[in-house]
């Protein structure tokens, strides 16, 4: 059953693939632990509490950023939840993008509003890191993080409701969840992405206006130098 979910999911060339953002700063962390940790692992404190900055901190010897949270309107949620709870159960999981189009788009965001900033884009193979990660990966048909521009036209509330968990893709048939690959915006798994190495395909660098393509970590260990104490 698992490998005919992952294989609906991943039929597309163009979504044979997933996608992680983060920032070239965090890669010396990422390739030591070869693991991505959701916010909430790395910082646990001061849950639910928007972050407006990106904020530094530490995993073990390393320095890592964790990116700043995006704004959402109240307008946006389910009444049953307040907005601190949903960014609590963000912070909970670590974010994919399931084609290179949408993860471009946070490239732009993020570029435009640190432009000095160098950034990253894992990308994996699909099928491997959801058959490695199956219980604990959801698909949801929506952006999560963030608010559409013109909220009070959404036919939509945000919610966890609207993260079906993988292994009820098209078991579970409402309108707020993906029943087709096309559907899938955004792929989140719980905790955190261990194995990376397994299913590395490419790492993409956005530095001083361009972007540029190398195959593992080790190609990359000249462009940022660990911070470690």
């Amino acid at each position: 059953m698992k490998e005919q979910v992952i294989a609906d999911i991943t039929k597309s060339p163009n979504r044979k693939s997933l996608f992680h953002f983060t920032r070239v700063r965090n890669l010396p962390a990422i390739a030591h632990y070869d693991e991505l940790l959701s916010s909430f692992t790395i910082h646990p404190g001061h849950i639910g509490e928007r972050r407006s900055e990106p904020l530094e901190l530490r995993v073990g010897e390393y320095a890592v950023t964790i990116n700043p949270h995006l704004r959402i309107v109240n307008g946006m949620l389910e009444p049953s939840i307040t907005l601190q709870q949903f960014r609590a159960a963000l912070d909970r999981h670590v974010f994919f993008w399931p084609t290179w189009q949408d993860c471009q788009k946070m490239l732009d965001t993020y570029s435009r509003r640190e432009p000095k900033e160098r950034f990253a884009i894992l990308e994996f193979d699909a099928f491997a890191l959801l058959m490695a990660h199956f219980s604990a990966a959801k698909l949801s048909k929506y952006d999560s993080g963030s608010s559409p521009r013109y909220p009070q036209h959404c036919s939509y509330k945000k919610s966890p409701e609207m993260w079906l968990p993988l292994e009820d893709y098209k078991r579970v048939k409402k309108a707020t969840v993906p029943v087709r690959a096309s559907e899938v915006k955004e792929v989140l798994i719980e905790d955190r992405v261990s194995g990376l190495s397994k299913h590395l395909k490419a790492i993409h660098v956005y530095a001083d206006g361009t972007l540029r393509k190398y195959a593992n970590f080790s190609q990359i260990t000249l462009l940022v130098q660990p911070t470690v104490q």
